[in-house]
């Protein structure tokens, strides 16, 4: 049996019923019982039953055995086993609860999805971090804008030119002890 005609019949099963945000995890490293874990969130007890049912039709309509269906009665959580490939099919507050991704996550699959084509990006939780963009060649660099140069305080007593008016300046300081000499007129 080829594992990658019986993913795609599940996900196929899965997306009939518009499952949500569905994850496709390579656990052949992990596990000697099976090569694939699938992932899949339903909004209700109902849809997550209709999503089991639809994966086993789609499952056995493609010549491919079911072995087991766990959880059914319940429909929080139900566990469809393929054989080669196990799917969980939970309820988002479950499937956040246990956390799957992280105990089968590690090697995720990327496939295809749905008729639009999209790309499933079936990544594990801690994403790796994205590099710096690559600079452009022969492209110039345009220098940075400097600030204004600060103006250096006034002295008191003394108007500097362009000052702004008193009411705008804010309180004055009062001044200390010595007084200026007086002006002479010219």
């Amino acid at each position: 049996m080829d594992i990658r005609k019986l993913q795609r019949a599940i996900v196929d099963g899965l997306e009939d019923v518009k499952a949500q945000d569905i994850r496709v995890f390579n656990t052949e490293h992990l596990s000697p019982l099976f090569e694939r874990v699938i992932v899949a969130s339903g909004t209700s007890n109902r849809q997550t039953k209709a999503l089991a049912s639809s994966v086993r039709d789609s499952v056995k309509s493609r010549g491919m055995p079911v072995m087991r269906t766990e959880g059914e009665d319940n429909g929080e959580w139900i566990i469809v086993d393929c054989g080669a490939a196990v799917v969980h099919v939970m309820q988002p507050a479950i499937r956040q609860y246990y956390n799957l991704e992280e105990i089968w996550g590690d090697k995720a699959v990327k496939m295809k999805m749905g008729a639009d084509g999209a790309a499933l990006k079936s990544l594990p939780k801690a994403a790796p971090a994205r590099s710096a963009p690559a600079k452009k060649a022969g492209a110039k660099k345009v220098p940075a804008r400097k600030a204004p140069a600060k103006k250096a305080p006034a002295r008191k007593g003394t108007p500097s030119r362009g000052a702004a008016p008193a009411s705008v300046r804010g309180p004055a300081k009062k001044a200390v002890a010595k007084k200026a000499p007086p002006r002479r007129k010219a």
